[in-house]
């Protein structure tokens, strides 16, 4: 059986586009979109998909051209599967359709877990998007907005993980008991409200499975753009691809502290802020940044960072608390958490160091 991995440009492109009969040129903009995948085999097949909402609102997975490749393709039902896909079409317009595979009830617990995480990131999307505008601007105690779209994102995401039979912990949602020897799900189903409310990207779904105070497996969506980051506990990619972090000079942060500035500090040369830490610490996993800190600020919830915790340790990332200890995760969604996240131990406690 042929092994097929993700185009992301120079001779895997080149093969592609000659293998579908494609300019290089036309072709090119797929390997940067999200919303495509450029599969190529290791046997000279290839394919072009595009994910894609239908009238009925059904969420499909489309073979807009192919060589040596089928709908059927376990390379091809893996990429919907991530893409929180329904079912894969055989073209546009074709009659050709093959339902998504699910993984059986004994399969292990993070597979099933991403498999549903997929899928209600795709109803968040569309709960999302029917809720803006929807309810009214309102404070929540903490001071952070909250609007008719958190709540929204929340059922449509619960909803689906019902499935899973675990504890499901959100913002939205905290009044739950979790035996210690259960794992379990927490959710920030629009991480970025914020963002969201302004239209200044980025916002996302956010999923974390947890074991023991350990993140063991995690999805992060970008939801203005549609990037997907997720681990399984083995190995973590962003859209198909594998990540690693690298060592660097730009060091993301949430937010300025209240009432105080952004430094730069010692080990870095610039700070970016996005609004959204889920998004953050995925790009410290995929090695956009160095690093990322909240040490001098009031600390980050357990549903903001659990998802991107399990894709940055499964990256090879690591994240260290205020104190200089491992990260562990409770399920108490009101506490917070100081920490910081690098390409590793040294930079970690570097980092630490600079801004303790």
């Amino acid at each position: 059986m042929a092994e097929h991995r993700v185009a992301t440009g120079g001779p895997d492109l080149t093969r592609a586009a000659a293998t579908l009969g494609l300019a290089t040129a036309a072709l090119a903009p797929a390997i940067s979109d999200p919303a495509y995948r450029v599969l190529v085999g290791d046997d000279g097949s290839a394919v072009l998909l595009r994910r894609q909402w239908t009238p009925e609102g059904i969420v499909e997975a489309v073979l807009l051209a192919a060589s040596g490749i089928g709908p059927d393709a376990p390379a091809v039902l893996a990429t919907a599967v991530a893409w929180g896909c329904d079912r894969v079409r055989d073209r546009p317009g074709g009659r050709g359709v093959v339902s998504v595979w699910a993984p059986d009830d004994d399969a292990p617990v993070a597979l099933r877990f991403l498999h549903l995480a997929a899928l209600a990131a795709t109803r968040v999307e569309t709960a999302v998007a029917l809720a803006r505008g929807t309810g009214e601007d309102r404070v929540k105690v903490d001071g952070s907005p909250s609007i008719a779209a958190d709540e929204a994102a929340h059922l449509a995401a619960a909803e689906v993980f019902e499935a899973l039979g675990l504890p499901v912990l959100s913002e939205e949602r905290t009044d739950l008991h979790v035996p210690d020897d259960q794992p379990w799900v927490v959710l920030d189903p629009l991480d970025g409200t914020g963002n969201f409310l302004a239209g200044l990207p980025p916002w996302a779904f956010s999923a974390g499975l947890v074991h023991a105070g350990r993140p063991v497996a995690g999805l992060v969506v970008d939801l203005s753009s549609g990037r997907r980051w997720w681990s399984d506990g083995e190995g973590a990619w962003r859209d198909g691809q594998p990540v690693r972090p690298r060592p660097g000079s730009t060091v993301v942060v949430p937010s300025a502290p209240a009432g105080g500035v952004v430094t730069v500090p010692g080990p870095a040369r610039r700070v970016r802020v996005t609004g959204c830490t889920a998004v953050e610490l995925c790009l410290v996993a995929d090695g956009s940044a160095a690093a990322w800190h909240d040490i001098d600020r009031s600390g980050t919830h357990v549903h903001d960072v659990a998802g991107a915790l399990a894709i940055l340790a499964a990256a090879g990332g690591v994240a260290l608390t205020a104190g200089g200890a491992p990260v562990v995760l409770r399920p108490d969604t009101d506490a917070r958490i100081r920490l910081v996240a690098a390409s590793s131990q040294e930079a970690a406690e570097e980092l630490l160091s600079a801004v303790s």
